[in-house]
């Protein structure tokens, strides 16, 4: 009868550091806020890929109705139109949004969403 066998003690923090040295591909939010001159959200995305010249655009949801004293809510999608491009280096971009096609009236809450699962919510006044 052998000793029973025991996991090695390396593995557990061997791939612990190999996930942490791959590239994340998600993008994430930066920075948001609402231009009131403008009547635009200016977002500041990080993300990765493999150049610097990635588009965002919104797909709006629709417009939720407010609960008793709060505003009605929207979630736009931020769309990267190169969200395929490989995971190699970071890159920063702000980009304006005008607000002229959101499905809801003012004054509304507004959760921006990216691919996996990052949120920025804020309040667009009347």
């Amino acid at each position: 009868m052998g000793r029973p066998r025991r996991p090695q003690a390396w593995i557990g923090p061997a791939i612990a550091a190999m996930s942490l040295s791959l590239p994340a591909s998600a993008d994430n939010f930066v920075k948001v806020f609402y231009d009131t001159k403008t009547d635009e959200l200016v977002v500041t995305m990080v993300y990765q890929g493999t150049n610097p010249d990635h588009n965002f655009s919104l797909r709006w949801g629709d417009c939720l109705a407010a609960e008793p004293g709060n505003s009605p809510g929207v979630t736009a999608e931020v769309l990267d139109d190169q969200w395929e491009d490989p995971a190699q280096q970071e890159f920063q971009k702000t980009t304006r949004f005008a607000l002229s096609d959101m499905p809801c009236g003012r004054p509304a809450i507004v959760t921006l969403r990216t691919a996996p699962r990052f949120f920025y919510s804020l309040t667009i006044p009347g």
